[in-house]
């Protein structure tokens, strides 16, 4: 039986507030926008709702080059000029050289199918304009064709976006908004014992305890993400690292073991050294 309700997953850890905005979303028959910081599972989150609902998936990861037509189709006219120069018969059939999009494969599904669209705000401002009318009336038109594409079913549309540009308020407005929060030691635990179910409760403790005080720093440019905290305690189990290293109430040890997966730029290591260097000096 296909399930119709999405209230995660046992790999990914659903707060009720985004379980509540999936099934809005699929309820009002509108998209799921979706922000939060880089590594708070927005991406994924596209991929656990089509394997919990039993729903095919369609994945379209933009970028900055991206237009909105790419997602309906394209139409490779250099293919066919060349084609037509060597004699190829299919030249003769425009279908030939339709190349479908995204949206043309989800509108295509046989049922009723999940379509991510990937980090939006990476295109140009038009981009999500340019995909008004498509996603209102789930149809579009190719004219090489001339020929009307309708959906066969309502797409279930999760759009993830990192704030990098603002998105147009008549964009907005077809959407329901979601904002993935980071989440708190309590959240974060669970998450950790999906991928690392037999750590020991010290060293995850200390492990908790460090990584959030470096999120908490001011003044840190990049805050690490559950991912590299993931990538962290994978390190400090391969290195056999003890909990105890990890404690922080000596100020000589503010930067953590292998802070390489935590830190990723030379601005951040070298606040972390100064604040060394001022505990120092006043000890």
């Amino acid at each position: 039986m296909t399930e119709t309700r999405f209230v995660g997953t046992d790999r990914y850890i659903t707060t009720a507030d985004l379980g509540m905005a999936v099934n809005a979303a699929i309820t009002l028959g509108r998209p799921l926008l979706i922000k939060g910081e880089p590594g708070t599972g927005k991406t994924q989150l596209a991929l656990e709702v089509a394997g919990a609902l039993g729903r095919p998936i369609f994945e379209w990861h933009v970028k900055s080059t991206s237009k909105a037509q790419q997602g309906l189709y394209e139409y490779d006219a250099v293919s066919r000029l060349r084609d037509s120069q060597l004699g190829d018969p299919k030249v003769a059939d425009i279908r030939n050289y339709i190349l479908r999009g995204k949206l043309w494969e989800a509108f295509d599904s046989e049922t009723q199918p999940v379509l991510l669209i990937d980090e939006i705000d990476k295109a140009d401002i038009e981009f999500p304009n340019d995909l008004l009318r498509e996603i209102d009336r789930m149809e579009f038109y190719v004219y090489e064709t001339r020929e009307l594409v309708q959906a066969r079913h309502r797409p279930i549309i999760i759009i993830t976006s990192n704030n990098e540009k603002e998105l147009p308020d008549a964009f907005l407005r077809r959407c329901f908004f979601h904002y993935i929060r980071f989440p708190d030691a309590e959240t974060m635990e669970k998450i950790v014992a999906v991928h690392y179910p037999n750590l020991k409760k010290e060293l995850l403790a200390e492990a908790l305890g460090a990584f959030y005080k470096v999120r908490e720093t001011p003044g840190l440019k990049k805050k690490p993400s559950t991912s590299e905290l993931l990538d962290w305690i994978k390190l400090l189990l391969a290195e056999d690292v003890p909990p105890e290293v990890l404690r922080s109430d000596d100020p000589k040890k503010a930067i953590p073991p292998l802070y390489g997966a935590l830190l990723k730029n030379e601005q951040d290591v070298h606040l972390f050294e100064q604040l060394i260097f001022l505990n120092r000096r006043a000890r």
